[in-house]
């Protein structure tokens, strides 16, 4: 898989005003989230491109994907 130049996001100054008014626990809850939605978005993409592929398989190249390639 070819490396992807390395790019920062930043959060614009409404939605930072808008977490900082968020618990730790709220802001917890929405990352979790979002992770969820993305390994499920991933996961889904790869048995599309790749139906000889194993569940074990898959959810290895998720994990690997969202580490960025530290697993």
């Amino acid at each position: 898989m070819p490396e992807r130049p390395f790019r920062i996001e930043v959060v614009d100054d409404q939605m930072a005003e808008v977490l900082r008014g968020k618990t730790p626990a709220e802001r917890l809850r929405i990352a979790h989230g979002m992770w969820s939605h993305a390994s499920q978005l991933i996961q889904r993409m790869l048995k599309a491109e790749h139906p000889e592929w194993t569940e074990s398989q898959i959810r290895a190249q998720v994990a690997w994907r969202l580490s960025h390639g530290a697993i």
